[in-house]
């Protein structure tokens, strides 16, 4: 489908294929690599491929350090959003549709914006779209994009180590939500400052966006929301509030942040058998096509962070239509061939059941 809208260049359909063995503590990890200058493509960046030289630190774990106010803004939020759905049987039509459109606009802030474009570059987006995703993006609350990026490239690189942010190895609550609620471990600020942002701090948006990014969630995330309901077609500003910015903002959370704890503990691994993520098509479903995790991690750099186009892909067919209207481009995408060769040498054998 996406040959209709432009041509999706085939970045991995070159470059030297190498076998390398990386230690990482107890863990012998076979994994099969890519040239990086191949990888890299015209993305002008590598710091979202995994990084075999890393070796945690040897000695006791750093004492875990709580942020307390984290802990009772998420406490509280949860608590509205089980009260808002109660709420739901006394909300119009209207607001409840509303909501819907704000939990898609804000999921698309993360999974096309700070995701599958700015954290891996993984196409090509004009001014009008970059605006676009960046409004969304506030609307999503989860970091201004420049953080975002930042913490994300730093999973990719560090993906199950100490220097992950939300490293799966310590636990579903953890990977979930757990790392928001307690300082980061030291590898992650470390090796967060060590990357290369230059991308992301040329781009007037991005930065214009974390400048202002307080007023802009305020405005975007919790006013807007709630105003329009209540403004056109006379909802109580109690639902208004509660359903289309409360409740929506907290399942948006949750669908993102299983991307991170359940996409990395529950599903096949088609891919590469040798890491943590999985396909998991539930999280897909609810993360607009993000559930697709062994394929990401093992191609970070494919648009679509999946083999199969459209389908459980509500961001693929976004970035599709963008491109049709001549606001996106230079689309990458793995060729069919690289994707079957990988499936054979280090998937789990899964892909032959479907």
């Amino acid at each position: 489908l996406s040959k209709k809208f432009s041509s999706a260049s085939s970045t991995a359909a070159v470059g030297t294929v190498t076998s390398r063995v990386t230690k990482n503590g107890n863990a012998v990890v076979e994994k099969d690599l890519l040239n990086h200058e191949d990888l890299a493509g015209d993305r002008g960046m590598v710091d979202d491929i995994f990084d075999e030289t890393y070796r945690e630190k040897e000695g006791p774990k750093p004492p875990l350090r709580y942020v307390w106010r984290n802990i009772i803004l998420m406490s509280l939020l949860h608590l509205g959003a089980i009260f808002a759905l109660t709420l739901i049987p006394s909300a119009k039509i209207q607001t409840l549709a509303w909501a819907c459109v704000c939990f898609l606009l804000s999921a698309l802030g993360i999974t096309a914006g700070a995701h599958r474009l700015w954290s891996h570059r993984s196409y090509k987006a004009t001014l009008p779209l970059r605006i676009f995703l960046t409004i969304a993006n506030s609307i999503a609350f989860q970091n201004d994009i420049y953080e975002w990026v930042r913490d994300h490239r730093v999973h990719h690189k560090f993906s199950e180590t100490d220097a992950d942010p939300h490293n799966a190895m310590r636990g579903f609550f953890f990977s979930h939500i757990g790392w928001l609620l307690v300082r980061k471990h030291p590898d992650v600020i470390e090796k967060g400052q060590k990357l290369d942002l230059s991308d992301i701090k040329a781009d007037k948006v991005v930065m214009f966006q974390r400048r202002y990014y307080k007023p802009s969630v305020v405005l975007m995330c919790f006013t807007l929301p709630s105003v329009v309901p209540w403004y056109f077609w006379d909802e109580s500003i109690v639902i208004s509030f509660f359903i289309p910015a409360i409740l929506r903002y907290a399942l948006g959370l949750n669908a993102t942040w299983l991307v991170n704890s359940a996409a990395h503990m529950f599903g096949n691994r088609p891919y590469d058998q040798n890491i943590n993520p999985r396909e998991n098509t539930l999280v897909s479903l609810g993360a607009l096509g993000e559930g697709f995790h062994n394929y990401h991690h093992t191609f970070p750099y494919d648009y679509s962070t999946s083999e199969f186009g459209w389908r459980f892909n509500l961001t693929t067919a976004f970035i599709d239509l963008m491109c049709l209207l001549g606001l996106a481009s230079d689309r990458k995408k793995v060729s069919k061939e690289v994707i079957l060769a990988r499936k054979m040498r280090t998937g789990d054998g899964s892909h032959k059941t479907g």
